[in-house]
């Protein structure tokens, strides 16, 4: 729906073409422009809840014989659509912010991580600006951390620090991250001071770290996501 209340042209197409939501366009967008999800990919989705980036995910797969993976994760029980998605397609239901990498790791093809990690997570907005624009960069470096490990929270230009959370998620014996050299990165994050901090944290440990707000994005939201290609390889840790 709009910010007026009514159906939007997203909305409508998201019907028309069997979507389970608008935010499918994002990605497409996304994928037309980077094509970042390939024939043969291995794909994390992060807060996958309703499953519309699992559709376009495995929709960009190919056919079923090209092979590949979809991997949702959220807080909420996702069932996989019907609609555009295959046997590829699998849905978790768990805390990010609190599962091990050596737990994700363990659902990615020969447990060696992913090709590409979907970050589409958003916390519960309050409509004070400042307090959801944190809560949204929170969630983004866990999706970084998860992704590429300690070398984001130990590059010497981060100056966004990450607390480590009192159940010990974050410790010593799990700091690789689960995306895979030359693997692909998209965060969502709410629009603030820090976005283009964040971005400058990505661009060392990426060949390319760009920000996007999709045409599909409501004129009233202030989420961007940025779009980060190809893990460098001495951003990784070698993972024995």
């Amino acid at each position: 729906m709009s910010g007026a209340g009514k159906p939007d042209f997203f909305y409508r197409e998201a019907q028309r073409l069997r979507y389970v939501a608008r935010s499918a366009f994002k990605l497409l967008q996304i994928q037309k422009q980077y094509k970042l999800i390939t024939p043969g990919s291995s794909v994390l989705d992060l807060g996958c809840a309703p499953g519309a980036w699992l559709q376009v995910a495995c929709q960009s797969l190919g056919p079923v014989k090209s092979g590949g993976l979809v991997v949702g994760i959220d807080l909420k029980k996702v069932k996989v659509p019907a609609a555009h998605c295959d046997s590829r397609v699998q849905t978790v239901c768990a805390d990010v912010m609190k599962l091990p990498k050596a737990q994700v790791r363990e659902l990615s093809p020969q447990q060696k991580g992913f090709s590409v990690i979907l970050s589409d997570m958003c916390p519960l907005v309050s409509g004070i600006t400042s307090k959801d624009a944190a809560l949204s960069l929170e969630l983004g470096m866990q999706a970084l951390n998860l992704a590429v490990g300690g070398a984001a929270l130990a590059h010497p230009n981060n100056e966004i620090q990450m607390e480590e959370s009192n159940d010990g998620a974050i410790t010593s014996s799990d700091v690789n991250g689960v995306l895979r050299r030359g693997g692909h990165l998209v965060i969502k994050l709410l629009e603030s001071e820090d976005v283009q901090e964040f971005s400058r944290i990505c661009k060392p440990l990426f060949r390319k770290a760009s920000l996007l707000r999709p045409k599909a994005t409501r004129p009233s939201s202030r989420e961007i996501y940025v779009i980060c290609q190809g893990l460098q390889s001495q951003a990784i840790k070698s993972v024995s």
